[in-house]
């Protein structure tokens, strides 16, 4: 997602008077400006799509962990809202990798590196976490890379 899609979704969401999914696209859109103030560039300015997508990982990581907690608070109301949010935020999220296209990638990485047994396991892992950035989730990376060497 670009600024410039971000916009024309909070367009279409007030046109539309979808309050909760208005209320979590002009969050983004806040987190954004801050984001590009705390860079030292103008609020004026855009964010890349790279830079933007990760504010949205982070907002959807930040629902997860809130669902979690009010969930063990025994607030469902409130866990439901949060449900609600991160189903528009992962709307906007590119397709992640499956487990077994990372299985493939980390057995590939590994015989690169050398890596034959777990002692070198962070240094895959830190490998690999850096080429996947954005594109797998750290969990499932872990769980792969760990179960290399099991």
């Amino acid at each position: 997602m670009t600024h410039t899609e971000l916009r024309e979704q909070i367009k279409a969401a007030m046109k539309a008077r979808a309050e909760v999914r208005l209320s979590v696209l002009r969050g983004l859109l806040s987190n954004a400006t801050n984001e590009l103030v705390a860079k030292g560039k103008k609020p004026t300015d855009e964010l890349s799509e790279e830079d933007l997508n990760a504010l949205i990982r982070r907002g959807a990581k930040q629902r997860k962990d809130s669902i979690e907690q009010f969930e063990k608070g025994g607030r469902a109301d409130l866990a439901d809202k949060e449900k609600e949010e991160l189903a528009i935020l992962d709307s906007f999220l590119p397709a992640l990798m499956n487990k077994q296209d990372v299985q493939v990638l980390a057995t590939a990485k590994a015989a690169e590196l050398g890596i034959t047994d777990k002692t070198k396991a962070n240094q895959l892992m830190g490998m690999l976490m850096k080429d996947l950035k954005g594109k797998a989730d750290g969990n499932v990376v872990k769980e792969v890379v760990d179960g290399m060497f099991a």
